[in-house]
């Protein structure tokens, strides 16, 4: 039995690969994002490359926590403890493998995900072939990437091999984030509550405390020299109220840009929210320009088929990354 096996359940192991999660050692995965499939054959592209100039085709989906978080979120669609009725200890990450064995995994999966697309008829095969050498990795996916003891180094290695790195985190675990000694590319924090009461409703903390936290981490933010984004996951009738509570946080941050993105009703939040919870782009976008008045954020982009608004105080023409 691996060490995996042993702290895993062998039904949720065996649920993920259905899912087409590529499994990496006891703790990480990669998963086929929707948006490379579409770049490549479709030629149809994420938000991240309309606004940021990530090439969808060469973006890398991976986690180093795939079983583990510091919340169960409603909307959140990864598998959480007590879902297909197995349990294990989201906060307790296995026996760690590291950064550089992580990192060559997973661009290893990628290449086999890839692989699939040779037989199809409507394949960009200069896109394709692009897509084997991936330049942005974006370090989400599921579960809370600082539980990772090692995310700076695997922050660095990933740096060293010439990839840009996006890190999404929730903002529970500050100490993490202050003890960064290499940067990511644009660091993301969720911010999905205005205050603690809707915040224990809806992200359901797993550690005591984590509403302070979260709010140490965003006073944190402005020490940053990456670019760095506030990401709101919006649910209707849960979050979308309250508009000077959320300034006041944002203010804390002074972030770089503002995603006001829509709940998607999807994965295993089917289990804890109605489709009648995911809000429309206009709502998403009534949202935004209401805290567009409050915070002096611009509203400068939009995608419409992932319902996001992008806020910033940065030039709408000078928001790509910086190579």
């Amino acid at each position: 039995m691996t060490v995996l096996e042993q702290t895993i359940p062998d039904s949720l192991i065996q649920t993920l690969k259905k899912q087409k999660y590529h499994l990496i050692g006891n703790h990480s995965a990669v998963k086929r994002c929707k948006w490379l499939y579409e770049s490549i054959v479709n030629d149809r592209v994420c938000y991240k490359e309309k606004f940021y100039g990530i090439k969808s085709h060469q973006c890398l989906q991976m986690t180093p926590s795939l079983y583990y978080c510091t919340q169960q979120c409603l909307f959140c669609w990864r598998a959480q403890s007590g879902d297909l009725q197995v349990t294990w200890d989201e906060m307790k990450l296995p026996q760690l493998n590291q950064p550089e064995e992580i990192i060559n995994a997973s661009i290893k999966e990628q290449q086999k995900i890839l692989s699939g697309y040779k037989g199809h008829q409507r394949v960009n095969w200069r896109k394709l072939t692009e897509a084997y050498q991936p330049k942005n990795v974006a370090i989400s996916l599921t579960g809370e990437p600082t539980l990772y003891p090692n995310i700076s180094e695997l922050i660095r290695t990933y740096r060293q091999r010439e990839f840009t790195v996006f890190l999404v985190t929730n903002g529970t675990l500050p100490k993490r984030l202050a003890k960064l000694n290499r940067e990511p590319t644009q660091l993301y924090l969720s911010l999905c509550a205005s205050n603690e009461q809707i915040y224990k409703k809806l992200c359901r903390p797993l550690i005591p405390k984590a509403w302070e936290y979260l709010n140490e981490s965003l006073e944190l933010f402005q020490s940053f020299k990456c670019r760095t984004a506030i990401r709101m996951t919006l649910v209707k009738n849960h979050n979308m109220d309250n508009i000077n509570e959320y300034a006041k946080l944002i203010e804390k941050a002074n972030p770089t840009f503002i995603e006001a993105k829509a709940y998607m009703h999807i994965g295993y939040s089917n289990l804890r929210l109605k489709f009648d919870d995911m809000p429309q782009l206009v709502e998403v976008k009534a949202f935004a320009e209401e805290l567009s008045k409050k915070t002096g954020y611009n509203l400068i982009d939009e995608s419409v088929d992932s319902r996001v608004i992008l806020l910033s105080r940065k030039d709408k023409n000078n928001k790509n990354i910086e190579k």
